[in-house]
């Protein structure tokens, strides 16, 4: 490996690219991987929930033959290129405020109805009757938790295993967002897909809850997080956005709509609910969350060395 395509340099480069250019407009390849994840849950799920056992058999063996062979084939073309490649795919910085902004931007011009629509595009609830605080609410929310998914789990996962480690968590995370609903046609078929992201996600979760805490409102983000995490029903998420939120200061969670029924959901963070300005916010604790974790990796690197 030539002295200058160290793993901490390879994630810089990685960062710079996916700040440039971001994710592909047209040819992504998640795109292809998604139309080949819907034409293998049609081939093994059976019926909808269909059996608990063979379902999640079906759904275990589905993801495994979706994530096992691109994963061991980053493993065998190991190569600073390749992991240079494949971190700069996984990363979704770019992608996170471009679409944060499409919301901040037309909120703050006093356009409910484009707001909407752009956060509707980023979060699963019902967004058509949202007011303005709603729509600020969950964009912070898909920011701070998206930050974890986009750019820290990746990171991780670099960290630890190279360009297939951070393949490996993207195709993963994909997975669950497709698969990992509780719905009745993927409760069971896809809970392999919703537990397996749980577990890649446990450790990078914790430290981004870590990471929005020491560079936000520490000591409310930590009280946050132990009080409200345990009740929120996802294992990451709810650290995540709980810290995140109280280290923002801000008031979120509460009742959302999704699919037309109304779901009471657990307080996030403390303070009033956010407003347009806080969408900014959160984005810049991801953006220094990013740098940080940057340095650390550079200076961890050059005390091992």
């Amino acid at each position: 490996m030539p002295d200058f395509l160290t793993p901490p340099t390879i994630a810089l480069a990685a960062v710079l690219l996916d700040r440039l250019f971001g994710e592909p407009q047209r040819f992504h390849p998640l795109v292809g991987f998604g139309r080949l994840a819907d034409f293998v849950e049609q081939r093994l799920r059976r019926g909808a929930p269909g059996h608990p056992v063979g379902n999640r058999l079906r759904g275990l063996f589905g993801w495994t033959l979706l994530v096992a062979p691109p994963v061991a084939l980053a493993v065998w073309l190991a190569h600073p290129l390749v992991d240079l490649v494949l971190l700069a795919f996984a990363l979704g910085g770019k992608s996170l405020g471009e679409h944060a902004k499409a919301v901040e931007v037309p909120l703050a011009a006093g356009d409910l109805v484009t707001a909407r629509e752009a956060v509707s595009r980023i979060v699963s609830r019902d967004a058509a009757h949202l007011d303005e605080a709603g729509v600020a609410t969950a964009a912070v929310e898909s920011v701070l938790e998206n930050g974890h998914d986009a750019v820290f789990g990746a990171l991780f996962w670099f960290f630890v295993a190279g360009g297939a480690g951070a393949l490996l968590f993207r195709l993963a995370n994909t997975l669950d967002a497709m698969w990992g609903y509780r719905d009745d046609r993927r409760r069971y078929f896809g809970w392999a897909a919703a537990r397996l992201d749980d577990l890649l996600g446990f450790i990078p979760a914790r430290l981004t809850a870590s990471t929005y805490a020491l560079l936000g409102s520490t000591r409310t983000a930590i009280a946050c997080w132990r009080a409200q995490a345990p009740v929120w029903a996802s294992p990451n998420a709810g650290p995540v956005m709980a810290a995140g939120c109280g280290a923002l200061k801000v008031g979120a969670g509460g009742t959302a709509r999704y699919h037309g029924i109304d779901e009471a959901r657990p307080l996030l963070g403390c303070g009033p609910a956010p407003r347009v300005a806080d969408i900014r916010r959160a984005l810049r604790l991801v953006e220094h969350g990013l740098w940080l974790w940057l340095a650390v990796f550079f200076v961890w690197s050059l005390a091992r060395a």
